[in-house]
């Protein structure tokens, strides 16, 4: 999804909670830390795109509860993400998501998973709409995930992935597109 696509989309951020909470079960809030993770990220993106009278004890409460979530439950989603409707994350502990990073809707994480940089300040990925990122799968640099990918578990994610691409390996290879035959 396109930064100007994210931007535009800001108004319905409150509808981004909504769809988040449809991908998890009823009762996530009591037994999924990660859904927790991911509240506290949405709070955080209110916090630093509202324009209330209430702004700076709203930032005061989100860098509160974002540093007590991520030590309690090792994700680590800065809400200088921008990221689409639908996050969803299988199992909790060791995700980290580089600040500038840009993610479209519907993205489901396991654990261990990494969406980063290859250096200090360098390039970050971008990634589509449906995409699903398998245990510990890395994904660094200027890459560009299609709508519809899925990355195996510990694959290492280098270059451009197509839509509707299954990869895997270290680094990741396509292993075939959905609906195709394998390569």
């Amino acid at each position: 999804m396109e930064r100007a696509d994210m931007q535009s989309s800001k108004r319905s951020e409150q509808g981004f909670w909504r769809a988040d909470r449809k991908r998890y079960e009823a009762r996530a809030w009591l037994t999924q830390p990660s859904y927790w993770a991911v509240m506290v990220y949405r709070f955080g993106r209110w916090t630093k795109t509202a324009h209330h009278p209430f702004r700076f004890p709203a930032h005061a409460a989100y860098y509160l509860a974002y540093s007590v979530v991520r030590l309690a439950t090792g994700i680590d989603i800065p809400r200088g993400v921008t990221c689409g409707p639908g996050l969803l994350i299988h199992h909790f502990g060791g995700i980290i998501v580089n600040p500038s990073s840009t993610i479209g809707s519907n993205l489901t994480l396991r654990q261990g998973v990494t969406i980063g940089t290859k250096q200090d300040h360098g390039p970050v990925p971008v990634i589509g709409d449906d995409v699903i990122v398998g245990a510990y799968a890395q994904i660094l640099g200027a890459v560009r995930v299609g709508d519809g990918s899925v990355i195996g578990a510990m694959s290492v994610v280098l270059t451009d992935v197509a839509a509707g691409s299954v990869v895997a390996g270290i680094p990741a290879r396509l292993l075939r597109k959905k609906g195709g035959n394998p390569e």
